[in-house]
């Protein structure tokens, strides 16, 4: 049966479940729109900040959300919210599906499989167009999971806004299916590999949403 995923505390504000990792960003954003918002009738200034800080917090929490989700059933589904870029065939018999997650997406990704994490390693790069072929050089994660179909490779891919992602577990933590692993700051890709064998069930320009979408066919 589909289950509603848990993971550990994170970041709230007024009753909006946030992702963990969003306060360096959300919190001084959110003050100053406050204290302009308080000042804007003695103030023609903190009027005239008022108006797109308010905005900038709005779109903050937005963007910073973390919704609660019916895990789907399926050997693989999707880690990441967004629309499915590209569909490749590798060299090794593995095919990578690339998903390009905008702005508007929930940035949170989730555990394509059940499994140990056996590495996490981060590799410096630059920050193009997540959309962009040059993108695969950009600043990544590079994610192992043990599981029951081998090993998996995921990738978290920084774009050209996104300048950080934020691991939530370390190597040698045992996930479940779907659960919360990590943030992507704003724009960006997220690259999974599925095992030789393993036919793809979506296909290129079609929206995913973490935890839900199955990217694998029985």
């Amino acid at each position: 049966m589909p289950h509603s995923q848990t993971s550990a505390p994170r970041d709230s504000l007024a009753g909006v479940r946030l992702a963990r990792g969003a306060s360096p960003w959300l919190l001084p954003t959110v003050a100053t729109a406050a204290v302009s918002l308080l000042r804007a009738r003695r103030s023609g200034a903190a009027k005239a900040v008022a108006v797109p800080a308010t905005a900038l917090a709005a779109g903050m929490l937005w963007f910073f959300r973390d919704p609660e989700r019916e895990i789907a059933q399926g050997r693989v589904i999707s880690p990441a919210d967004g629309v499915v870029q590209s569909i490749m065939p590798w060299k090794d018999g593995r095919t990578r599906v690339a998903i390009f997650m905008s702005p508007l997406n929930v940035h949170v990704n989730r555990a394509p499989l059940a499994g140990t994490v056996t590495s996490v390693e981060h590799i410096p790069g630059g920050f193009v167009p997540a959309f962009n072929k040059e993108s695969e050089n950009n600043e990544r994660v590079v994610w192992h999971f043990d599981t029951e179909l081998g090993d998996i490779e995921m990738i978290q891919i920084a774009g050209a806004v996104a300048r950080r992602i934020v691991p939530y577990v370390p190597q040698g933590t045992k996930v479940e299916q779907g659960e919360r692993i990590g943030l992507i700051r704003f724009g960006s890709r997220v690259d999974l590999y599925l095992p030789e064998g393993v036919e793809v069930a979506v296909e290129v320009g079609q929206k995913t949403v973490a935890g839900v979408t199955r990217l694998d066919r029985d």
